[in-house]
């Protein structure tokens, strides 16, 4: 962009803005309102006011009374879930009465099982080999 052609781009831009600008109301027009009018206003903006005093005191007195039913609501929530918990306890420890202990504990029984695994493995091993018995020699 030519050094010419700024302050022309700048003065059209202000120009622009200063035609789009409002022109500020006329003293006059504020002036000559009526008085009645004003009156009417005024009595409509206290009963406006009146109504939102009103309003937010309605506000308060549903919100505390929504806090107390919720406070009331997580109570019993709150006593049901526990007398629910010990019902549960009360019938697992009375399962657990009920169920005739274990013979073997669960390291005895891996025990077992591997000391079976073994003595099955030596049984099928002689059998395999056979009933006849060689004689082994150490010496030639």
């Amino acid at each position: 962009m030519r050094v010419g052609q700024l302050p022309l781009l700048l003065t059209a831009a202000l120009l622009c803005s200063l035609a789009q600008a409002e022109d500020p109301p006329a003293a006059e027009s504020t002036a000559i309102a009526p008085q009645p009018t004003q009156n009417a206003l005024l009595a409509q903006v206290d009963s406006l006011q009146q109504r939102l005093a009103d309003s937010e005191r309605q506000r308060g007195e549903l919100e505390a009374r929504l806090e107390e039913a919720s406070s009331e609501r997580e109570n019993a929530l709150l006593t049901r879930l526990r007398q629910e918990n010990q019902r549960l306890k009360l019938q697992l420890k009375e399962a657990r009465a009920q169920q005739p202990p274990a013979l073997l504990s669960e390291q005895q029984t891996w025990f077992a099982l591997g000391g079976s695994v073994a003595l099955l493995s030596l049984i099928t091993g002689l059998v395999a080999r056979g009933g006849r018995r060689q004689r082994r020699q150490w010496i030639n």
